[in-house]
């Protein structure tokens, strides 16, 4: 009778140890279920912000050469003008 009583008390534990497992594997995976959202959302974010990025330096890459065509004309111009002063200056400074 020893024998048959062992095995019905350890049961009720066995299965509290089934419910506490189950419980805790459904909580687990109701966890790893909201990081996995949540690594989504980010990766989302992630290639937002990328697109973005590469429009941006495409844009940049245009000003870049805008500026530079300005700052070559800007340099061709006043070149120019420093070449005339100085021809100006000297051809005064000749006479006088």
């Amino acid at each position: 009778m020893d024998r048959t009583s062992k095995p019905s008390l350890s049961r009720p534990s066995s299965v509290a140890s089934t419910n506490t497992t189950s419980t805790n594997k459904n909580r687990q995976y109701a966890h790893l279920h909201a990081q996995l959202a949540q690594l989504n959302a980010h990766l989302a974010d992630t290639e937002n912000l990328v697109r973005m990025t590469s429009v941006q330096a495409q844009d940049m890459r245009f000003l870049g050469g805008y500026i530079g065509a300005l700052f070559m004309g800007s340099a061709k111009v006043l070149g120019e003008e420093s070449v005339h002063g100085r021809g100006k200056q000297e051809s005064s400074r000749t006479e006088g």
